[in-house]
């Protein structure tokens, strides 16, 4: 099934790439239309119905976050959001959380990056669409939509408690609270029935599927029991149980009323992001635990990337493991987000594969599970984990770049002694080398020491003072001249290498009977 597609950005440069530079159809959509602010953005979705809007954020008359939340004010269900956006603009993710937005695209935007983040989407909204399909005849059913709705900040239905006040145990509830479940992809629908069974005989409890992956079990109490009954039992349980495995628990602060649930949900989703820098949490993760403990949204992601990619075109490994070791004390340092962080490394890769394609998934399938850019968009990877990827990828990369350049390097030597020997009178420079074979001037100045044992001036000045023996012997120049013609264009920088390498001054040698 094809989803259409709505762009929305004030810069038509971006609005083009993306028409061109994507392959909708094959990733399941069509472009239904286009336009530059969000006032029109708020027309056109009305015209077309779009399945997905893809919006920037600073544009003129009505920006991108203005035009989502009147949208919302005014209609429910469709489209979905995707927020374009810089990294300094990452503040907005803030904002966003709360309209129920969790897909972002960086500027620019890379095609391969958008594919993935555009199969994730489509994947969701088929999910949506087949949910859609399904007719909710019980009661449980329509209160699950219901509840699932205000966590998405939709208004309380007045249906809604008709529903709860006809459902046994829902009666006298007075706090209500919500807890996050994420688990790898491959654990979710065990670990969902295991939870279904643990909590079955807890009536005041609703469970759903929320989007990345998450299972959200919305739960009542009466308002005169402490929190931590019954139902936080069986979900320690199931931590438990599970304890091996790679799996997430949350629990928001509680809410007085139902309609309140949207509080809930952000502040579980909050606590949830702490495992990104302590995965080894204990039990389960309460908002109350992590209160007040705030994430950075800013973060100067160029000297890392200059520093990372840098040590990649050198192919220093021990530099690029530096500076991810730096970076991972900044990290914490700061506390920068978890997404600003996931979305800087994917960044990174997509970085890294352009100067050694390969490198992303190490070239087989045991290098794609440990590196993979698509698992990283798909999972809740805490940041040691995040990190031992992006390192391996660097690793790959340097890995592949030096096999590459030892390959062009086999018997290149020889053409390059060739060429500084035809040209060692003239004005030569490691970088005009490297210009002239296409090699890094840091590799080539590694390669002739390696092949000649010695380094490129040296071996020059040999050149050039062997030449200028030769003309001292044979020849009436001047001396200036003779340091001219060999290439030296000043005197006494000739003057001196010839001392050092002949022993004797040049007046010396020429008088000097042998």
């Amino acid at each position: 099934m094809k989803y259409k597609v709505l762009l929305i950005d004030d810069e038509p440069s971006a609005i083009e790439g993306m028409q061109l530079w994507i392959d909708w159809e094959e990733l399941g959509f069509e472009l239904c239309g286009t336009c530059g602010n969000g006032r029109e953005g708020l027309r056109l979705m009305k015209l077309l119905e779009p399945d997905l809007v893809i919006t920037d954020v600073n544009m003129p008359l009505m920006n991108g976050l203005e035009m989502i939340e009147a949208w919302q004010e005014q209609e429910a269900g469709r489209p979905k959001f995707v927020i374009l956006s810089g990294y300094s603009e990452f503040e907005y993710a803030r904002t966003a959380i709360s309209y129920g937005i969790s897909h972002y695209l960086l500027k620019p935007v890379f095609p391969e990056e958008a594919a993935e983040e555009l199969r994730e989407i489509h994947q969701e909204l088929e999910q949506e669409a087949n949910r859609r399909m399904i007719h909710e005849i019980a009661s449980e059913e329509e209160a699950v939509a219901l509840i699932r709705g205000l966590l998405y900040g939709k208004k309380a239905d007045p249906e809604l408690q008709e529903l709860l006040d006809r459902l046994p145990g829902f009666q006298g509830v007075g706090i209500w609270n919500l807890c996050l479940i994420q688990t790898v992809p491959e654990l979710y629908a065990e670990l969902r029935g295991r939870a279904a069974a643990l909590l079955a005989a807890y009536p005041a409890m609703v469970m759903m599927d929320l989007e990345a992956g998450i299972l959200g079990i919305v739960y009542g109490m009466p308002a005169d029991r402490p929190e931590g009954g019954t139902i936080e039992e069986g979900l320690n349980i199931l931590r438990q149980e599970y304890g091996s495995g790679q799996i997430y628990m949350a629990i928001g602060a509680p809410e007085d009323s139902l309609p309140g649930i949207a509080e809930s949900y952000r502040s579980a989703k909050e606590a949830l992001q702490h495992f990104f820098y302590n995965p080894e949490y204990a039990g389960i993760l309460a908002y109350r635990g992590i209160q007040g403990h705030s994430f950075s949204y800013h973060y100067d992601h160029i000297r890392l990337m200059d520093a990372l990619l840098d040590s990649v075109n050198l192919l220093d490994a021990d530099s690029y493991r530096r500076a991810l070791e730096e970076a991972d004390r900044s990290f914490r340092a700061q506390q920068v987000a978890p997404e600003v962080v996931r979305k800087i490394v994917i960044h990174l890769m997509y970085r890294i594969t352009e100067l050694a394609p390969g490198a992303e998934d190490g070239g087989g399938e045991q290098g794609a599970a440990g590196s993979g850019i698509a698992e990283i968009q798909q999972a809740m990877i805490p940041l040691d984990e995040l990190l031992s990827r992006l390192l391996l990828c660097g690793e790959m990369a340097i890995d592949l770049l030096m096999r590459e350049q030892n390959q062009k390097s086999h018997g290149i030597v020889q053409e390059i002694n060739e060429y500084i020997s035809a040209h060692f009178q003239e004005s030569l420079s490691i970088q005009k080398l490297a210009e002239v074979f296409f090699l890094h001037p840091v590799y080539l100045g590694q390669l002739l020491i390696k092949k000649n044992g010695m380094t490129f001036n040296e071996q020059l000045h040999q050149l050039r003072i062997q030449e200028a023996a030769v003309l001292l012997r044979g020849s009436k120049l001047k001396l200036s001249e003779i340091a001219e013609r060999v290439g030296y264009v000043n005197y006494g920088q000739f003057l001196k290498r010839f001392e050092k390498e002949m022993h004797m001054g040049p007046n010396e040698y020429r008088h000097a009977k042998f």
